[in-house]
């Protein structure tokens, strides 16, 4: 799960710029997109729920964003997406995923320890349970280019950012790149953590 994260949360930074620059037409299109460009053709359970957790983070920006309604149907005013809105989506993508990698895990009735609240609800719960969980342990492009100097990496870059020295598009992906490693550790070794925490119960 960790390398198929990793490698589509890649992906997903080099899109962004296009995504500020042009957006994607209606929910569907960038849905269709995303999945195209962040979603690989492999054929595993971590490459299927990259997958479903691209669709997913689409919806969950869409709620926590209704303006975002407008910039797909040709009503915002520069044709691409804000970047608060596409950093949340970098945020939500990682959390997503995972909680998709979890409900395929438990559908396929893979052998895997898992949190009562998951077990007892699989399907209507486990989405929710990671995203409560998770998300706020993704570092957001944005927020780390706003605090460069709490930013031991990409210190530079960030400032850069920051003092208006570079066009955002062309440095937040490169930052949102450099966070994935990150993210994706901070996102399975909560869930891996609180995993074990309820074996450790159970004994």
């Amino acid at each position: 799960m960790y390398d198929a994260a990793c490698a589509a949360g890649e992906r997903l930074a080099g899109a962004l710029s296009s995504l500020a620059a042009e957006g994607a037409g209606p929910a569907d299109a960038l849905v269709a997109r995303l999945v195209s460009e962040v979603g690989g053709e492999g054929g595993t359970l971590a490459d299927a729920a990259v997958r479903r957790g691209v669709a997913a983070a689409v919806r969950d920006v869409r709620d926590r964003h209704p303006e975002l309604d407008d910039d797909m149907n040709g009503g915002g005013a520069g044709g691409g997406f804000a970047w608060d809105i596409l950093c949340d989506l970098y945020q939500v993508f990682f959390a997503d995923v995972v909680g998709e990698f979890l409900r395929s895990v438990v559908a396929e009735h893979v052998k895997l320890a898992v949190p009562v609240l998951i077990a007892t609800d699989p399907e209507g719960r486990i989405a929710d349970w990671v995203a409560e969980k998770t998300v706020d342990l993704v570092p957001n492009p944005c927020e780390v280019a706003a605090e460069a100097t709490e930013l031991a990496e990409p210190v530079d870059t960030a400032q850069s950012v920051v003092g208006g020295g570079l066009d955002p598009s062309a440095v937040l992906p490169k930052i949102a790149a450099s966070l994935v490693p990150r993210a994706v550790g901070r996102v399975l070794g909560l869930i891996a953590d609180e995993i074990t925490g309820e074996e450790g119960a159970a004994a």
